[in-house]
């Protein structure tokens, strides 16, 4: 059997963030800009919290069956509350995507390669 893998990604709001908090997360914007957005296994956080309070975070996870996605979104979600929850962040609208990336379409130069390994 192959390994899916899978891309999920959490949106939400902050809501009733404190003055400190802001400012804590103004001081940190460059650590979570959207220029340095990657899917990683622990989970990538971006935000502009100067242009809006929304939030996205990035988690790639992995499994063998189709139905594994909902599990994969399932931690994803996990995973976002965990990490606003532990430092304090109050959040609204959480909302995920998730994409199987075996199920993706390919691009030109994906199904050139792929033709030519048939050839």
């Amino acid at each position: 059997m192959t390994t899916r893998t899978f891309r999920v990604t959490v949106r939400g709001v902050f809501d009733g963030l404190g003055a400190e908090q802001r400012a804590e997360l103004l001081s940190r914007a460059a650590e979570h800009d959207v220029l340095r957005a990657a899917f990683t296994a622990e989970g990538h956080l971006t935000y502009d919290i100067a242009a809006r309070p929304a939030f996205t975070f990035r988690f790639q996870d992995t499994g063998e069956e189709e139905e594994d996605i909902l599990e994969a979104t399932e931690r994803a979600e996990e995973a976002a509350r965990a990490w606003l929850t532990e430092r304090g962040y109050g959040y609204k609208n959480l909302r995920s995507s998730a994409e199987d990336l075996s199920q993706a379409p390919l691009g030109k130069r994906q199904r050139r390669a792929a033709a030519q390994r048939r050839d």
